[in-house]
């Protein structure tokens, strides 16, 4: 019995020692797994604060379509478009634009394709992510009144003139139906790491993935092979681990949306200056004119209105070069609110500060729920007042408090001496904010609204009532009554009358026939969102979407002593001083000589409605191309890239009329699979 109970004793022992030492093996696991994590937090916060002193939050690349012998022929921010923008003004709503590479404070993403629509925040709820359509102007009065669609033309025809001249003189009222629109990309890290949160609606586009978890798994999958979604719907959208609680990793999730604000502070086209993105330009063998209307123009606002500068050839102002705070793009960014809508009403006392509006000469506090840069702000007990951007060297962080608790908050333990009792206080802080860059700048008109044909527009979507779809029975917009579309509806979006355009082959290639209530065929163009309306009748050609995206680079100290001695290289007779050896401008002797390289010979390939998806694409052939197909070789060259693909083409001469250039075979077949005509436009 004895030698029981000692037995009985000593497994006791043993049991609870084991046990005890269990527990201390435990607690040394817990404790090693938050050193880890919190080790793995600096880790992040490491790559982000290399990123934000890298460059400056703005957009870093669009995916690489074009290359050449030279680097400036591959894509940065733009190449043959700006941003990847493109068309889709069939849709009443959809802007295209491509997948890209940003950084928004220090976190770089890639979008998805993005394709967004004309949506803005609710200006009635604080709910998170809630939404409205953003509003279109209306038709003219003037142009509504007349009794025939020749008057309505004509009518509005001379609206649009006013517009592109910028000229109160033809119509005095046209800023009415004019109206500029912010669409901007805003991004910040939310609380919902488990479900697939789709970023903002597209009619063409979507994230393409199960979860979080399987969107990222694919991402590795497309990076490692260096393959692509097909659909371009897959994005890199990080996770970060932002706290451990009892030895329980908490994570965020970054997400992004684009949307559009309606601009009210006083703007107009000579407000724009043309960013000379010098490589894109030599690519796309544009001369500085030759740029403005062309897709892969980048611009930005001057600080202050410069309409005096304006030159309604160009679509543009002229670069006011200088220092400046508080500019034109500070007063739109703040109209535009973070996630708690319009309806937001912040401050912001962190750090016992107290901001201020920089818009006003007086102390007049700043809605931090709204999207700033630029502050100013007094400490507790210091009458005097500072001024500060956001952030540390970031010259674009628009930033926006929000009180939404899906956007994941950051706690800080502050401490400091209070002003009245001299003891020194600590108490946490705790703060929820977003971030925004702008993206561009689109002028909305009369177009989405005017409907002089009086077309009947189908709500809904066309699976609701596919017997009386718009396309049903095989209607393709031809111009017979048995072809033509049977009204329109959001994506099929034809209202303005194809005699508002200045005529011409082209044209008439993309003109529908939609029927209208009296059965009667109407030849019809889309009224979408566009980069550029095609020629109007003494008009000409009208820029509407104008890129304004901040570019991520341009925050790198390296790329700030370029710009400078671009400036200097290509303005030498504005900055000869500031030469170590002044350049002899505009000085030859005997013995110099210029030598001027010639140009390419420049083709349009024709314009088609493939999948009624309207495009067409730029040939180039150098002089030696253009002499060798001259002399009865064919030349294979490939297109520009639209509507995210190319041609291979094999180029000929008509023999029979050498003016006539040809396509013998395009992607190896003797005609394209997208509907091109066979015949090459020569531009001059």
């Amino acid at each position: 019995m004895a030698l029981k109970m000692l037995l009985l004793a000593v497994l006791t022992i043993s049991v609870w020692t084991a046990s005890a030492n269990r527990g201390h093996d435990l607690n040394v696991l817990k404790g090693t797994v938050q050193t880890l994590a919190r080790q793995l937090m600096l880790q992040q916060l490491f790559v982000e604060e290399r990123i934000r002193s890298d460059g400056d939050s703005g957009v870093k690349q669009i995916r690489v379509a074009n290359k050449g012998t030279r680097s400036y022929f591959a894509d940065t921010i733009t190449q043959r478009s700006a941003l990847a923008i493109h068309d889709h003004s069939n849709y009443d709503r959809t802007v295209g634009m491509g997948e890209l590479i940003a950084v928004l404070n220090g976190v770089e993403f890639r979008t998805r394709h993005n394709d967004y629509k004309l949506r803005m925040p609710s200006r009635h709820s604080k709910t998170y992510n809630a939404l409205e359509d953003l509003p279109f102007p209306d038709v003219p009065p003037s142009v509504r009144n007349k009794h025939t669609v020749v008057e309505q033309i004509k009518e509005m025809r001379e609206y649009f003139r006013a517009f592109k001249e910028q000229n109160p003189q033809i119509r005095s009222d046209y800023k009415n139906f004019f109206k500029p629109a912010m669409c901007y990309l805003e991004g910040g890290w939310t609380t919902n790491t488990e479900s697939l949160e789709e970023p903002f609606h597209s009619d063409r586009h979507f994230l393409d993935a199960a979860g979080w978890t399987d969107l990222q798994k694919k991402i590795r999958f497309a990076s490692y092979t260096g393959s692509k979604s097909l659909m371009e719907n897959y994005g890199f959208l990080p996770t970060t681990l932002v706290d451990v609680k009892n030895g329980t990793p908490v994570y965020a999730q970054w997400n992004y949306r684009i949307l559009c604000h309606p601009i009210k502070t006083e703007l107009g086209l000579g407000d724009f200056a043309l960013v000379d993105d010098i490589g894109s330009r030599l690519a796309n063998r544009k001369t500085i004119d030759q740029m403005s209307m062309n897709k892969a123009a980048r611009f930005t606002l001057n600080p202050t209105h410069a309409s005096h500068n304006y030159n309604s050839t160009r679509g543009h102002g002229k670069l006011d070069i200088r220092l400046y705070g508080q500019g034109i793009i500070d007063n739109i960014m703040q109209e535009i609110p973070g996630k708690d809508n319009y309806l937001a009403d912040l401050n912001d006392h962190s750090f016992q500060k107290t901001e201020y509006d920089m818009k006003y000469s007086n102390l007049t506090q700043l809605n931090t729920g709204y999207y700033h840069r630029w502050f100013k702000y007094q400490q507790e007990g210091n009458p005097r007042t500072y001024t500060a951007y956001r952030g540390y060297s970031d010259q674009n962080l628009w930033t926006a408090q929000t009180t939404q608790q899906q956007i994941n908050p950051r706690d800080v333990r502050n401490c400091y001496n209070d002003h009245h009792t001299h003891k020194r206080v600590c108490h946490m802080q705790s703060t929820r904010y977003t971030y925004a860059i702008p993206l561009e700048i689109i002028w909305l008109t009369p177009l989405y609204k005017w409907n002089p044909y009086d077309l009947t527009f189908h709500h809904g979507s066309p699976t609701v009532s596919p017997a009386n779809s718009v396309d049903a029975n095989g209607r393709d917009g031809g111009m017979s009554a048995t072809k033509a579309f049977n009204g329109t509806r959001y994506d099929a979006f034809y209202f303005t009358p194809n005699e508002f355009f200045k005529s011409g082959a082209d044209v008439t290639r993309e003109a529908v026939g939609v029927l209208d209530k009296h059965d009667q065929v109407r030849s019809v163009r889309s009224s979408g969102t566009r980069i550029f309306l095609p020629d109007i009748e003494g008009v000409g050609k009208v820029r509407l979407r104008y890129p304004i995206a901040p570019a991520h680079f341009e925050g790198n100290a390296v790329y700030k002593e370029i710009d400078a001695l671009k400036e200097m290289v290509m303005n030498m007779q504005d900055y000869v001083k500031y030469f170590e050896v002044p350049p002899a401008v505009g000085q030859h002797t005997t013995n110099q000589t210029l030598v001027i390289a010639p140009d390419d010979e420049h083709f349009q390939m024709s314009n088609t409605t493939y999948h009624n998806k309207i495009h067409m694409h730029d040939v180039y052939l150098s002089k030696q191309q253009y002499r060798d197909v001259l002399h009865s070789k064919n030349v294979t060259v490939y297109s520009s890239v639209a509507m995210g693909h190319q041609h291979q083409l094999e180029i000929a001469v008509d023999p029979h009329n050498h003016t006539v250039f040809k396509i013998n075979k395009c992607d190896g077949h003797p005609t394209c699979y997208d509907g091109h005509s066979p015949i090459l436009t020569h531009l001059p």
